[in-house]
């Protein structure tokens, strides 16, 4: 087979679209096939004339999806990569913009033929373009087609990265939404931590106001989901979704009020609230997935916490048993699950003696209790500086007098 070797003696786009144009007309017969190329290798060096690069980028495009079928990869590269070195030569952010629309839409057409090669190709795209808005749209598109063509595992490592690419992006709400919802669905498809795709699906969600009631109900659905995530989830114990406007909507919704209440009971109440709600809607629980068992096992550490966190830092065994549900022998079974989960630091001695516990929620009254405790930790620090220089003043003047006796 032909392979497309770009030389320091001429410009490669030429030889690419007579490479390509050959293939494109392969089956015609040479009587057909010769004329045609001809055209096309005149085409293609007026624009280069012209220094139309959009145009040339369009007529090297043409033949894409045949050159994907009937070359090999390191070829397809090869080809690619002098299409996508034209957008260098555009001269603004607009017709980069415009050069990096026309190229990845192409390139995504087909996100199941070779998609571990069009992601590819992609990001060597990315990495030419200049512009933040350009690198935006063809992150979006790889997303995209990572996400269609199943080969998420190629992209996910580039979301450690997204906090940087957000400030040099600089986009949007809108846009900011897309990005989260769609790095969520990523995640989701790809099985990873429940965490990580829950944790974007949650910042999809902080994007909307109380201002943006116009558009918040095409979050309803987004908000039911990380509800129904964080309830599964059985290594996440704190959320702030209650302070969320997307999620608060649902309150009022004839449709998702009972998946309301649910989030509310795992995160404000304990154990006896759960188990009276699943009487009532146990068909509602397991439309949407949920085992009971399951519930039942995080209503329990998050019972827990909550007795840590609201019983000045004591909690009797009998307080626990009774609230958990459980018998006098598993007490301890249940707070070392809550030690193990680092929920909780405590000692046991037929008391258990909290030293630290994580708060189920973290909103305006965590912070005002935040704020108090930072506030008596000045004052003890305060003191604390008073009294060792007030100590060393008393002990200056003790040796100073015990130097005055000397003499």
């Amino acid at each position: 087979m032909t392979t497309v070797v770009p030389t320091s003696e001429e410009d490669p786009v030429l030889p690419v679209v007579r490479f390509t144009a050959e293939l494109s007309w392969a089956d015609a017969g040479p009587e057909v096939a010769e004329p045609q190329v001809t055209r096309l290798c005149m085409e293609a060096q007026q624009c280069m004339v012209m220094e139309r690069w959009l145009d040339l980028a369009s007529l090297m495009l043409t033949s894409a999806e045949i050159v994907f079928s009937k070359v090999s990869d390191k070829d397809l590269e090869c080809i690619f990569t002098v299409i996508c070195n034209l957008v260098s030569k555009l001269e603004n952010a607009n017709e980069e913009l415009e050069g990096a629309k026309l190229i990845s839409t192409k390139i995504t057409q087909q996100p199941t033929d070779k998609p571990a090669m069009r992601l590819k190709i992609l990001f060597n795209l990315y990495n030419l373009l200049e512009g933040p808005n350009s690198r935006f749209f063809v992150y979006m598109q790889a997303l995209n087609l990572a996400l269609n063509g199943t080969v998420t595992d190629h992209i996910v490592p580039s979301f450690k990265k997204i906090d940087s690419f957000l400030k040099e992006w600089n986009i949007g709400v809108k846009d900011q939404r897309n990005l989260f919802l769609t790095v969520a669905n990523v995640l989701k498809e790809n099985k990873s931590s429940g965490k990580d795709s829950f944790k974007f699906l949650a910042k999809y969600l902080a994007t909307f106001s109380v201002e943006d009631s116009y558009v918040m109900t095409e979050a309803k659905e987004e908000a039911v989901r990380a509800i129904i995530e964080f309830v599964k989830a059985a290594d996440m114990f704190q959320c702030d979704l209650l302070d969320m406007p997307a999620v608060g909507q649902l309150e009022k919704d004839g449709k998702y009020v009972l998946v309301y209440q649910l989030l509310k009971i795992f995160l404000t109440q304990r154990l006896d609230a759960y188990l009276e709600f699943q009487a009532t809607n146990s068909t509602l629980l397991k439309s949407y997935g949920l085992v009971h068992e399951d519930c039942i096992t995080k209503m329990r550490l998050m019972s827990l916490v909550d007795l840590g966190c609201n019983e000045s830092g004591q909690i009797p065994y009998a307080l626990i048993k009774d609230t958990l549900r459980i018998n006098d022998d598993e007490v301890e079974l249940w707070v070392v699950k809550a030690i193990t989960a680092k929920l909780i630091e405590c000692k046991m001695d037929q008391v258990v003696i909290v030293s630290r516990c994580t708060e189920r929620l973290f909103g305006q009254q965590q912070w005002h209790s935040f704020r108090l405790k930072l506030a008596t930790w000045r004052v003890n620090v305060a003191s604390f500086i008073s009294t060792i220089e007030a100590n060393k003043v008393v002990e200056e003047g003790s040796q100073a007098m015990q130097g005055l006796a000397i003499r």
